[in-house]
């Protein structure tokens, strides 16, 4: 019976040619690792191990029967238009990351993902898109990375960005967007740990401030290059961020308006602000009562007209959307009020305005508020967010504790034997010489101490530097044996006397 080789192979010619070179391309896959529905290369891609390159060919229709092994796909610098749903014939379970850069793609049917449930970066860019219409994206749960920079995009529909729960970072920088997408953030199914949003290159007149307030501390946003209205407003998100080293505004400051008090923006620093170096301060209040907290740095009363916002622990609230029944409530000269304090307000508050100043940062534009007893709320946590945290008290003694107790049991249990005097009044010393470890001084000097009912004593000779050259005198008399030499291997050294018979082997 042939092997299965050879009847996958057939016949072999006089020279030994193959003469079934497909089925030698299968056994191949086989042995690679591949199903035998695997599809071939096309002929206009390359394939190398689990990568997929049809790029630069100026395809202007999809390859629909490409291997479903890739992990990697790469489409870019095509003539692609469409990508409707059945571009690809078989589910892509492996696929992890797709490239369709560089096309002219200007409409993605909805569900044109689903084949490729297992997808985590996805680059669309530089194509035609100009609308992103509900459910485009559908199928994506395990996106990460989602790149639409340089396309002509104006509108976003509501649910998008549904399905893409754990996208991280998304790129709309150099589109034709007017508002900002502040939907990504709070529809259902949408982003739950977006970190990094680039709107630069836009056409952004307005953006919602108190919204970036909030975001901004989960991410970086990038608005440079947009076209922004200089208002006090935004004046003081600028100060906020700069105050803060809020990356995406260092790294691109000469891209920003309102920046060195020029501009409209200029009309804020008609208030007075103080001058005085700026300390962070605590605010102490019982439970159940009223606190007002002043804005650091801004002068009272405050210019007519002026937002003024505080970050707080659990949201931001500003001067012009007060609602009296609220529980924080802020007052047209910027004091923040505090209404029935609960122990969850305890934290850090932040008052953003435009004081038209550069702050130090080493000032504090940020006050710490206590809801209840100082020493309780120091223990658990009185000086959160603000950088000088100190251990506590309590476990700082504990450990000190602790440490003490393993130290004397160091001393205790591993500190060697003293070295004791001999019978004859001299020391002996220490070291090599008498190897008598925890043993019963009284045992030894009685000559009770038996093995094998035997005496028996191991000696190293004597070298004490007083006595170098001098006669050596007995190492260790015990009872009626006196012994000179080194017993080794059971047997007796030259110059040993036994006086007791009873005792002698």
């Amino acid at each position: 019976m042939r092997p299965a080789a050879s009847q996958l192979l057939g016949k072999t010619d006089g020279g030994g040619s193959c003469r079934n070179p497909a089925a030698a391309a299968l056994l191949l896959s086989l042995c690679l690792g591949f199903p035998p529905s695997v599809a071939a290369c096309p002929p206009y891609c390359l394939c190398a191990s689990d990568i997929i390159s049809c790029s630069g060919h100026n395809l202007s229709a999809l390859p629909f029967d490409l291997p479903s092994y890739a992990t990697r796909l790469d489409l870019s610098h095509n003539a692609l238009t469409v990508l409707p749903v059945d571009w690809i014939s078989r589910p892509f379970d492996r696929l992890a990351s797709l490239v369709l850069s560089r096309n002219s793609i200007s409409r993605i049917e909805v569900k044109a993902f689903t084949l490729t449930p297992h997808l985590l970066h996805l680059d669309l860019s530089s194509n035609r898109l100009t609308v992103l219409n509900s459910s485009i994206f559908t199928g994506l749960k395990e996106l990460k990375e989602l790149l639409l920079f340089g396309n002509q995009i104006i509108q976003i529909n509501p649910g998008a960005f549904s399905d893409l729960q754990s996208l991280q970072r998304l790129y709309l920088s150099g589109n034709r967007l007017m508002a900002f997408p502040l939907g990504l953030y709070w529809e259902p199914g949408g982003p739950r740990n977006l970190t990094f949003l680039d709107l630069s290159y836009n056409r952004l007149s307005k953006v919602p401030i108190q919204s970036l307030l909030s975001l901004t501390q989960q991410g970086g946003i990038y608005l440079q290059e947009n076209p922004l209205v200089c208002d006090c407003a935004l004046l003081a998100l600028l100060e906020y961020w700069m105050w803060k080293q809020y990356r995406p505004l260092v790294d691109f400051r000469g891209e920003y308006p309102c920046r060195d008090d020029s501009g409209p923006g200029s009309a804020c620093s008609q208030q007075v602000v103080s001058d005085m170096s700026l300390e962070a301060q605590i605010y102490q209040v019982e439970p159940g009562k009223w606190l007002r907290v002043p804005c650091p740095g801004l002068a009272s009363p405050a210019q007519e007209g002026l937002v003024v916002f505080w970050i707080t622990p659990r949201t931001v609230v500003n001067s012009s959307t007060n609602d009296p029944s609220d529980h924080l409530i802020v007052s047209p000269n910027g004091t923040l009020e505090i209404r029935g304090a609960l122990m969850e307000d305890s934290g850090m508050y932040g008052c953003v305005a435009g004081r038209s100043r550069n702050h130090d940062p080493n000032e504090s534009l940020e006050v710490n508020v206590v809801v209840g007893n100082l020493s309780t709320a120091s223990t658990s946590g009185l000086a959160h967010g603000s950088g000088a945290e100190h251990f506590n008290t309590a476990f700082t003694t504990l450990a000190s504790c602790v440490v003490s107790i393993i130290l004397v049991l160091l001393y205790l249990y591993l500190t060697p034997c003293r070295c004791r005097e001999s019978r004859g009044g001299g020391s002996r010393g220490c070291g090599g010489r008498a190897m008598i470890l925890c043993s019963d001084p009284r045992e030894v000097e009685s000559g009770q101490r038996r093995s094998n009912g035997k005496r028996v004593a191991f000696l190293e000779p004597q070298a004490d530097d007083s006595d170098i050259g001098g006669p050596k005198t007995p190492a260790m008399n015990l009872g009626h044996v006196t012994t000179e030499g080194i017993l080794k291997n059971g047997s007796r050294t030259v110059g040993q006397t036994l006086t007791d018979p009873d005792h002698m082997a």
